[in-house]
């Protein structure tokens, strides 16, 4: 006797057919299966990470990862609602962060700088490993940004977002967008250097702190807390104004 084939229908929607193939974008295509695997292990077979998932409906049901599929499911699958409130159905990440702040992978050094730029509490290190990403994610909370889908796959995180851009300016945009943070950018409130606070300091009675030429022509300056830089508004503050506009846009 045959065995008859398992299968179910599936489709994803929006940015999440940007870990799809060509075939599969923006369609319902079947996909036969075998055992009895979880909705989330049915997913992440096809290449999208758990954690740029909002929303899996099952039949119109809506379900959460550890659902079992069942042949000819008709399964659903959305990223994060921004502009539609779904709180009266099942969602799959933890309540939005209070406060936002992030942890970026090794490669994504001048996209931490633009973050930081705009206040955004950011921990980056040159040589951070996927093991130490994970710990901060989940003991500090942090959003993870990363262009590696790898960490993303891991059962560990929560909090994740892959970065689509391979420019920094353009990939600071995406992430501002993606998260709708607009409202909670603070400029030039924190160390691009080190993501230490920044105060604002007496120009006098910190003279021999402050660079010479800095000290004749500019009469605001603002330390780190942490590492002691040093910062004013020269001609670089006014680029970065304009640079901020255009994230704001």
């Amino acid at each position: 006797m045959i065995k008859e084939d398992k299968h179910i229908i599936l489709r994803f929607y929006a940015e999440l057919n940007d870990f799809l193939p060509q075939k599969k974008k923006m369609a319902n295509y079947n996909l036969p299966y075998f055992g009895s695997p979880t909705i989330k292990d049915i997913i992440e077979s096809q290449g999208v990470p758990h954690t740029e998932i909002d929303l899996i409906l099952v039949n119109g049901a809506s379900v959460d990862f550890k659902y079992k599929i069942k042949p000819l499911d008709n399964v659903s699958v959305y990223p994060e609602f921004e502009l539609l409130d779904i709180s009266p159905v099942i969602r799959l990440r933890p309540k939005p962060l209070r406060i936002t702040r992030f942890v970026a992978d090794a490669h994504l050094g001048k996209l931490t700088r633009y973050l930081r730029m705009l206040g955004f509490d950011t921990v980056y290190k040159n040589d951070i490993d996927d093991d130490e990403i994970i710990n901060l994610s989940m003991q500090e909370k942090r959003i993870i940004l990363t262009r590696d889908l790898g960490i993303l796959r891991n059962g560990l995180v929560e909090r994740g977002y892959f970065i689509r851009n391979q420019m920094p300016f353009d990939q600071c945009r995406e992430v501002i967008r993606k998260l709708s943070l607009e409202k909670q950018i603070i400029p030039f409130s924190r160390c691009m250097e080190c993501n230490g606070m920044l105060k604002k300091i007496d120009k006098k009675s910190n003279k021999e702190k402050i660079p010479g030429m800095a000290y004749r022509h500019f009469g605001e300056f603002y330390i780190c807390r942490d590492c002691r830089n040093i910062y004013w508004k020269g001609s670089h503050y006014q680029k970065m104004q304009k640079m901020i506009q255009k994230l704001k846009a």
